[in-house]
């Protein structure tokens, strides 16, 4: 049965400070779990209701584990964890993929070994690409499978690492369900503040759930409202206003913009709500790029348009200011709104599916590498030393959002232009609008080629 899977452990283990706390609260939806660069923040072991898609389980965040005699703090953590690990289903050693491999890592690594429980190698802190390579070449050696890429911190890998965990805590077969339901789609409203926001959550689901009011800030925390759309569950996240950072005044509106920030990382798409008669300004900029910068799939929604009287002057200013301004996000999708008279919410979150689908979109090898031939043959790349740069192989490397790797001789050369010359190919090629994409350029031949 379902519940059964349900109550399957994890256990998320490794040596200090690898982001241990960091993959627990993105795996549990929330910020369970205080996390700090210092190490050994963590000392007892924390449990929360986690899931990764359809897969729901028991996480368990552990201390650090270190060498030290049984009698001392540190020894009395170790065996915390070592319950844990004994009575998990499946657990989770994470390293620090910056870092790479050090002795710590092997050592726990052959001790896991004697609990026989099955284990999945996760290499975090993988958003920088280059600086990752070395490290997941390394983990191999750990003799613990493929490791893993992820970035707990900006839940890239996310997708990767929930299929390998299905592996191990699937539920058998007489036990599935003929359909596992799909976990709500977390959605963020965000926005300067006094843009409508609280007025939008309302209108969407039908009732005054939230405060409003023509005074800026009323809205503190970050409140989440589970509702359903025409049978898709969705779980809506209403956010404080965020300011300019010069202007966040006080210890409760810098912890109100803390949660705003905590809200984006942990949403799905994320729906930025400007004022149409206050037109895209510097600070929903900010806001745009900070989302994209986090990987969201975002939704721009252009509220009290009913106020606008000059509507296809007014489109022209934001379609130029958008083209000009946030090219990360090129073909993001804009609605324009009322959230006081209910005009157009439906094209909204039919908006925001669509931005999910697109953010969860995979492309198979053999297309890409056609779609690479075929923009190398338009426009070459560029010279290096009176050369000609070789790009090889392209491949998807994850999805939420897409990302891909491009393998050539000289990942270094690339260039900017170029790789944005790419990117927007990708995002024409394939039908990728507005959702950030992630290509990473690493030097080396096709890694899926066997050596002769």
């Amino acid at each position: 049965m379902a519940l059964a899977a349900a109550r399957r452990t994890v256990a998320i283990v490794g040596r200090p400070n690898v982001g241990k706390s960091t993959l627990f609260n993105r795996l549990v939806g929330r910020r369970l779990a205080l996390v700090d660069d210092t190490p050994g923040v963590t000392r007892d072991r924390r449990e929360g209701p986690g899931r990764i898609g359809h897969l729901a389980f028991t996480a368990i965040d552990t201390a650090g584990l270190e060498e030290s005699a049984p009698e001392t703090l540190t020894g009395r953590m170790r065996a915390q964890t070592a319950r844990a690990v004994q009575d998990a289903d499946l657990v989770l050693l994470v390293i620090d993929a910056r870092a790479g491999i050090v002795p710590l890592d092997r050592h726990f690594a052959q001790w896991l070994r004697r609990f026989g429980k099955p284990v999945v190698l996760v290499a975090n802190k993988a958003e920088h690409a280059r600086a990752a390579e070395a490290a997941l070449g390394e983990a191999w050696g750990l003799g613990l499978g493929q490791p893993v890429a992820v970035s707990a911190e900006h839940g890239e890998g996310m997708a990767e690492l929930g299929d390998a965990m299905a592996r191990h805590l699937a539920p058998p077969e007489a036990e599935a369900p003929a359909e596992a339901p799909a976990g709500p789609l977390k959605l963020a409203i965000v926005g300067r503040p006094n843009v409508g926001k609280s007025t939008l959550v309302n209108a969407l689901i039908g009732e005054e759930r939230l405060l409003t009011g023509p005074e800026a800030g009323i809205t503190r925390d970050a409140i989440a409202v589970d509702w359903t759309h025409k049978g898709r569950a969705i779980r809506l996240v209403d956010t404080a206003g965020l300011r300019r950072r010069a202007r966040v005044e006080g210890k409760l509106e810098r912890l109100s913009t803390a949660d705003t920030l905590n809200a984006i990382r942990f949403a799905e798409v994320v729906v930025l709500v400007i004022d149409a008669q206050q037109m895209l300004e510097k600070q929903d900029l900010a806001i745009a790029r900070l989302i994209v910068e986090e990987g969201r799939a975002m939704v721009l929604a252009v509220n009290k348009w009913d106020l606008v009287s000059e509507r296809e002057a007014a489109m022209k200013v934001l379609r130029g200011r958008l083209d000009a301004s946030l090219q990360q996000a090129k073909g993001l999708a804009v609605v324009t709104v009322s959230a006081l008279t209910g005009q157009r919410l439906d094209a909204l979150i039919d908006a925001v599916i669509g931005a999910h689908d697109v953010w969860n979109r995979r492309i198979a090898t053999p297309e890409l590498n056609r779609w690479l031939e075929a923009m190398v043959a338009a426009h070459s790349p560029p010279l290096v030393a009176g050369r000609r740069l070789k790009l090889r192989y392209i491949t998807q490397t994850g999805t939420r959002p897409p990302a891909f790797a491009l393998f050539c001789n000289r990942a270094d050369a690339l260039g900017d232009d170029y790789q944005r010359y790419l990117v927007n190919g990708l995002r024409a090629a394939f039908d990728l609008p507005g959702t950030p994409i992630r290509l990473a350029a690493r030097s080396g031949r096709n890694p899926y080629v066997k050596k002769g």
